[in-house]
């Protein structure tokens, strides 16, 4: 059955949550193999909730900050966890100021796979397949509203929306897909339940 306006849940909600968990369970083991590990400390580790909320870290950009009035390339004064020196601010980046470009490639397939998942939480939390385009772009948008709140920067890389629209579009194609075959499956039961009632009627007409 899909969701009615005087239900007391709301399935956007859920399905953002959904989605957010999904990635809180992928992101960090996958982070730990993959990532070098020096730079994903230096950017708070794998359990870091910028991992999911800030575009920076997709889009292999700093996110940390440099000290105000010094100048661009001298201002870093490196990471220091547990009264030691974990890392250097140059060390971890590249000539053009990106930094662990592996990161970036393991967060956007994380990206992918809950947005599979998306599929399987909107066939049975929306159902109708008129209703998956509507939650598909209200995700998206939350994510973006939420991920320029995270940052204090809107989104300026072509890979990150590259990701994001490129999930969006996989989850919009997949879950009509297989919402509609549904409907089709329910109609013809529905369909074969009940007889034409003219066909009754003819057979109460041979019966007289």
């Amino acid at each position: 059955m899909a969701p009615s306006k005087a239900s007391s849940w709301d399935p956007i909600v859920a399905l953002q949550s959904l989605h957010y968990l999904t990635l809180a369970l992928v992101v960090p083991p996958l982070l730990s193999v993959f990532a070098e590990p020096g730079s994903l400390e230096y950017e708070g580790g794998a359990f870091n909730v910028g991992m999911l909320m800030d575009w920076r870290e997709m889009a292999g950009r700093p996110t940390f900050r440099r000290l105000h009035g010094e100048e661009r390339w001298s201002s870093f004064t490196g990471a220091w966890s547990g009264g030691r020196k974990v890392a250097e601010g140059p060390r971890y980046m590249g000539p053009d100021g990106r930094g662990d470009w592996m990161r970036g490639w393991v967060l956007a397939a994380c990206w992918v796979l809950a947005s599979t998942a998306d599929v399987y939480y909107l066939y049975h939390l929306v159902r109708r397949p008129r209703l998956i385009l509507d939650f598909t772009l209200t995700l998206l948008f939350n994510h973006l509203v939420l991920t320029t709140y995270y940052s204090a920067v809107i989104p300026t890389s072509l890979f990150f929306w590259a990701v994001m629209l490129g999930s969006s579009a996989l989850t919009l194609l997949f879950a009509e897909q297989i919402c509609v075959r549904r409907e089709m499956t329910e109609g013809l039961v529905v369909a074969t339940n009940n007889p034409d009632p003219g066909d009754v009627e003819m057979g109460a007409l041979r019966r007289d």
